[in-house]
């Protein structure tokens, strides 16, 4: 061997394996930074769909930039490869971590994760190339390329599967990339040693040593990293952030305002939450002379089956919320329990944490008043929560003389959703009315009422509410000319036409 990083350096046995595996190992890493700035995007700028696609065509277009930029690696390639490797461990590993600090600090947040998106992606479309042409000299063309692809197309499989089942629930999204990072690290380093490095490559393998310590230390100091973003994206200070298979829950704490974020986007203030809860349930269970059974649908945080429980009719609560570890916070700390007034423990009440478009399908039961307090649309995935075909279900569950609710977005920043909203209630064929509060941490709040039939006014509301009282429910029903009902389209789970109209209403707002 003339030349340790020359074309024939796959000639032994030991190294043309080594390069095997790490295509496995390459692929692998490739496609977990693809799942990466894709679930980033989608959980800092909303829209999973339309985040994935275009982060999915930047990559596999960057992948074929890099392809074509092989062609002038002319010499050295493994030393290119061992390169490339070092390259794509520091990029790919600090991919999650940088975007979660830039996210808060850059002025255009897309220029930084599509410019990362494109530089990952021309480096992971340089390696197969330059693996074939490594390896070409030690298998047929035929046998080398139906193995690398073998190797190739398994290691995007077990990604695939890893990354939702294993990764993202165990370790979390800065944590992965870490990880990851450290595999194509490792892979530059058993090359390296294989090769026996003469002085010139000891410089690869003293930066692949360094970039694996920071990596490490990256892993080590990733909540710290996770918290400091945080800290930069809140006005105000963080006193508990967790990361569950289903969000990302933060609150915050100033004075003794506290405050509930999902996804950074906010639920809750505890200064004027009762406004948004004795709107959302007031006007319902003011409707039924018999609210004995009542669903709710969401509200994880107990704070709507506190006013409901508030009400001596009531016999039994069925609350269903998705993230158990939601309702376990709730439920169990001392200041999130007197807040809710204990709700989640009161025994009239039954707490389900299921996926509430799945349970309604199974559910037999039926209901007096329903309650859905879902977070807003901002991607396909609660999107479904707002369709037709969930409010057919919906529906079936409602007792003929039954009222449900919907919380429907702002009908002042967001009309067209907001009347979205009623438009696809009636496509359910129930009857719907609208309605609106001022809470002065979200601005105008919008509410559907829908029912079987047509929708009355107010029989009865306790006098000890601290924001309703019958002359303001009534006033809650008026709405004037800039949030006035206006044509809608009917939000299908094919269409999706509510994330869509929410995407943009409010980027003009927010923008």
């Amino acid at each position: 061997m003339a030349d340790a990083t020359g074309e024939k350096a796959a000639a032994t046995p030991q190294l043309a394996l080594i390069l095997l595996f790490s295509v496995f190992v390459v692929a692998t890493c490739g496609l977990v930074y693809e799942l990466l700035a894709g679930t980033l995007a989608s959980y800092l700028l909303g829209d999973s769909v339309t985040q994935f696609s275009t982060v999915i065509g930047t990559y596999l277009f960057a992948m074929g930039i890099g392809s074509w930029l092989s062609r002038y690696i002319r010499e050295q390639e493994l030393l290119a490869f061992v390169r490339v490797e070092l390259l794509l461990a520091l990029i790919g590993g600090w991919l999650p971590a940088a975007l979660f600090i830039l996210f808060p600090l850059a002025s255009d947040f897309r220029v930084a994760l599509y410019g990362l998106v494109l530089l990952i992606g021309v480096f992971v479309g340089l390696e197969i190339p330059l693996l074939i042409r490594i390896l070409r000299h030690r298998f047929a063309l035929r046998e080398l390329v139906s193995t690398v692809l073998t190797y190739d197309y398994v290691g995007a499989l077990i990604a695939s599967l890893l990354f939702p089942l294993v990764l993202v629930p165990k370790l979390g999204l800065i944590r992965t990339g870490f990880l990851f990072g450290l595999l194509n690290v490792a892979v530059a380093i058993a090359l390296l040693l294989a090769l026996r490095p003469e002085r010139r490559l000891r410089a690869e393998l003293l930066a692949a040593l360094l970039i694996a310590a920071t990596l490490l230390a990256g892993m080590a100091w990733a909540e710290r990293i996770q918290r400091w973003s945080e800290v930069a994206f809140y006005s105000e200070p963080v006193i508990y952030a967790r990361s569950t298979p289903y969000q990302r829950i933060v609150l915050t704490r100033r004075g003794g305002d506290l405050r509930l974020y999902l996804n950074g986007n906010l639920q809750f203030s505890s200064r004027d939450e009762y406004r948004y809860h004795e709107a959302l349930v007031w006007p319902v269970l003011a409707r039924v002379a018999r609210p004995d059974r009542v669903l709710i649908l969401g509200g994880g945080d107990g704070l709507a089956a506190r006013e409901v429980l508030r009400d001596a009719a009531v016999r039994s609560v069925t609350l269903v919320d998705l993230d158990p570890e939601m309702t376990s916070l709730f439920r169990e700390t001392p200041q999130l329990k007197s807040l809710n007034k204990g709700s989640l423990h009161s025994p009239r009440l039954k707490l389900i944490n299921a996926d509430a478009f799945r349970w309604v399908r199974q559910e037999r039961g039926s209901y007096d008043a329903i309650l859905i307090d879902f977070p807003d649309p901002t991607e396909f995935a609660l999107g479904k929560l707002y369709t037709e075909s969930f409010y057919r279900e919906v529906a079936r569950l409602l007792k003929p003389t039954g009222v449900m609710t919907v919380q429907s977005t702002s009908p002042l920043v967001a009309p067209r959703s907001y009347w979205t909203v009623a438009t696809t209630l009636e496509a359910a064929g129930l009857k719907a009315r609208g309605y609106h509060a001022y809470v002065p941490s979200f601005g105008e709040w919008g509410f559907t009422l829908a029912a079987h039939v047509q929708i009355g006014a107010a029989v009865r509301l306790p006098g000890r509410l601290r924001f309703l009282t019958p002359a303001s429910e009534r006033a809650l029903f008026d709405f004037p000319p800039d949030m006035a009902r206006r044509a809608t389209p009917v939000n299908r789970l094919d269409n999706q036409a509510l994330v869509r109209s929410f995407a943009e209403e409010w980027s003009h707002y927010e923008g």
